[in-house]
C-alpha cells in the first residue's frame, strides 16, 4: 500500500468523530466548532465520522441525534454517513474488513501480536499490581510466543486479541501545536489492545486508519487523548505513514475547575435545544472558550456570529488551560441574542420550541379527559413551560421518609433514569424495579419523582408527562432538585 503524506498535499482536511452512545455531548459541539472554523478558514474539508464499535454502549437512535444537533447549531460537514464523500465508509463498523487488513500488515511485520491471556488472568494480574502499588498494565505475557504456541492456541480455538508490540526501550516525542513537545517513555505505554476478541477496532487502531486513508491533515480532538497520542505515533511509524499534525484543546471545565460532567451541568446538546437555548448563542458562548478569539472583536458585548468567528477566529490562541462552562454566562448571554430578535422572530423562535404544534398535541393528549374548561389547560401543563420547579418538603417528602433518606432516593432514581431507555416500556418497570430493592412503595416513588418533575402531587400521568418533556430535561430537573436540597442542607 502506497503512503500518502498528508502533508504534501495543499488540502487541509479535519474531522470529529463522535461517538453514538447516548445524547450528542456539548463537548462535541466544541470540538466540532474548531474543527469547521479551521477548515473553512483554510477552503478545507470538514468531515463527520461516526465511531460506532463500541457495541456494548452503542444507541440506535445517537447518530441521528448527533446528526440533528450539529445541523441544529450550523456546523455542516462536507462529507459523512449522510452526505457520502470520496473516502468513505464514514461509520467505523462498515469499514472491519479495512481493519482487519491492516491488522494483517501489523502482524506480518511484527508490530502487532495475539495475546490469549484470559479476563480472568487479565484481573489477576491487575490485582496483583494494585496491591503492588504499580501502575495497572499488561505484563507482556504474549509478546514472545513462539509461533508453534500461536498455532497451536489458534487450532484449539482459543480467542484472542491483537495487541500492538511498544518498543520495550526508548521514547516517543510528538509535537503537540499548542504546546511544542512532548515525549512519553516507553516504560510508560502500554501494549495496546487493537483489535478485540469480537473482531472490533479498538479506538487506537481505527483512528490511526481512518485517519490516513481519509487524508485528515490535522488532528483537533480533547486533551485527554494526549496520553494516547505515543501509541498513535508509534502504529503511524508502524505503517510507514506520515502522522497529521495534533492540537489537543483543553477540555471544557465546571466552576470548581473538574472536567465538565453532566452531575453538574446539562452535558446533552439536546437539553440547551428543547429548553429553548438559541443556536447562535450556543455557538457564540462555545467560541469563547479558550480565547480563540482576539479580545478586541466585540470585547464590550463579546457577541459575535459564525461568520465573525471564521474570519478572525486563531487556534493558535487557544490557552491551554481548561476553560470554565459558565451555566450563568451562558443563560445571560442567550437572553442578548433573545432581546435582540424581533417581536415577529421571537414569536416564530418560541413556536418552533416550546410552542411547537408537535410538544403541545403531545401535552394536549394527555389532558383533554382530565379538564372541564379550556381555562384549565395551564393548571395541569404548567410544569412542561417552566424553566426551574422545586417543591416545597410538604409536597416532595413522603409520610416516614427522612429528607436525607428522600435525597438518596431521589439521586437512585436519577441513576436509573440515566441508564434507562425513554420509552414507557422501559421506564415503569425499572423504577418499580428500584422501589422494590429499596423497600420504597410504587407510591412514594412515582409522588417523589412527580413532585420533582411537576412541582405538584396533581399532574398528568407520570410516566407519559416525563416521555412528552424529554429524558434531557427530565435528568437536569432531577439534577437541579437534588442540587438545592443538597445545598439547602449546609
Amino acid at each position: 500500500m502506497t503512503a500518502i503524506d498528508p502533508h504534501s498535499a495543499e488540502e487541509i482536511r479535519v474531522r470529529i468523530a463522535p461517538s453514538p452512545t447516548g445524547d450528542p455531548h456539548v463537548g462535541t459541539a466544541y470540538i466540532g466548532l474548531i474543527n469547521f472554523l479551521y477548515a473553512r478558514q483554510r477552503q478545507g474539508k470538514f468531515v463527520l465520522r461516526i465511531e460506532d464499535t463500541d457495541r456494548a454502549r452503542f444507541v440506535a437512535t445517537s447518530e441521528q441525534m448527533i446528526f440533528d444537533a450539529l445541523h441544529w447549531l450550523g456546523l455542516e460537514w462536507d462529507e459523512g454517513p449522510d452526505v457520502g464523500g470520496p473516502f468513505g465508509p464514514y461509520r467505523q463498523s462498515e469499514r472491519s474488513g479495512i481493519y482487519r487488513e491492516h491488522v494483517e500488515m501489523l502482524l506480518q511485520s511484527g508490530a502487532a501480536y495475539r495475546c490469549f491471556c484470559t479476563a480472568e488472568e487479565l484481573e489477576a494480574v491487575r490485582r496483583r499490581q494494585m496491591a503492588a502499588k504499580l501502575p495497572a498494565r499488561y505484563p507482556g505475557t504474549c509478546r514472545t510466543l513462539s509461533v508453534t504456541d500461536v498455532e497451536a492456541n489458534l487450532a484449539a480455538g482459543k480467542p484472542f486479541v491483537i495487541r500492538m508490540k511498544v518498543p520495550a526501550h526508548g521514547s516517543t516525542t510528538f509535537r503537540d501545536e499548542l504546546r511544542g513537545p512532548i515525549t512519553f517513555e516507553h516504560t510508560n505505554v502500554d501494549d495496546q489492545v487493537l483489535l478485540k476478541s469480537d473482531g472490533f477496532p479498538t479506538y487506537h487502531l481505527a483512528n490511526v486508519v481512518d485517519d490516513h486513508l481519509m487524508r485528515i491533515s490535522d488532528v483537533i480532538r480533547a486533551e485527554e487523548w494526549i496520553s494516547s497520542t505515543p501509541k498513535h505515533v508509534l502504529l503511524y511509524q508502524a505503517f510507514g505513514w506520515q502522522a497529521p499534525r495534533f492540537w489537543h484543546m483543553p477540555l471544557l471545565r465546571n466552576q470548581d475547575k473538574s472536567k465538565i460532567s453532566k452531575r453538574k451541568n446539562p452535558v446533552s446538546l439536546v437539553y440547551y435545544r428543547q429548553a429553548g437555548f438559541l443556536p447562535d448563542a450556543m455557538l457564540n458562548f462555545l467560541g469563547l472558550m479558550g480565547g480563540g478569539m482576539p479580545a478586541d472583536i466585540n470585547n464590550a458585548s463579546e457577541k459575535f456570529t459564525l461568520a465573525e468567528m471564521i474570519q478572525h477566529f486563531d487556534v493558535k490562541n487557544i490557552r491551554p488551560a481548561g476553560p470554565v462552562f459558565d451555566l450563568t454566562k451562558l443563560r445571560w448571554l442567550n437572553g442578548e441574542y433573545i432581546r435582540a430578535l424581533s417581536l415577529q422572530d421571537f414569536y416564530a423562535t418560541l413556536r418552533s420550541t416550546v410552542l411547537a404544534d408537535e410538544y403541545l398535541t403531545e401535552i394536549a393528549s394527555l389532558i383533554q379527559t382530565r379538564i372541564e374548561t379550556l381555562g384549565e389547560f395551564g393548571n395541569l401543563t404548567h410544569f412542561f413551560f417552566a424553566d426551574d420547579i422545586q417543591p416545597a418538603s410538604e409536597v416532595f417528602l413522603p409520610k416516614n421518609r427522612t429528607p436525607e433518606e428522600t435525597l438518596v432516593f431521589a439521586a437512585e432514581q436519577l441513576a436509573v433514569l440515566e441508564a434507562t431507555d425513554w420509552t414507557h416500556a422501559a421506564l415503569e418497570p425499572a423504577l418499580k424495579q428500584l422501589g422494590e430493592s429499596k423497600g420504597w412503595s410504587v407510591k412514594e416513588n412515582f409522588m417523589l419523582l412527580r413532585a420533582i418533575l411537576t412541582g405538584s402531587t396533581m399532574s398528568p400521568p407520570l410516566i407519559e408527562s416525563m416521555i412528552v418533556f424529554g429524558k434531557a430535561r427530565t435528568l437536569d430537573r432531577v439534577r437541579r432538585f437534588i442540587d438545592v436540597q443538597k445545598k439547602s442542607k449546609k
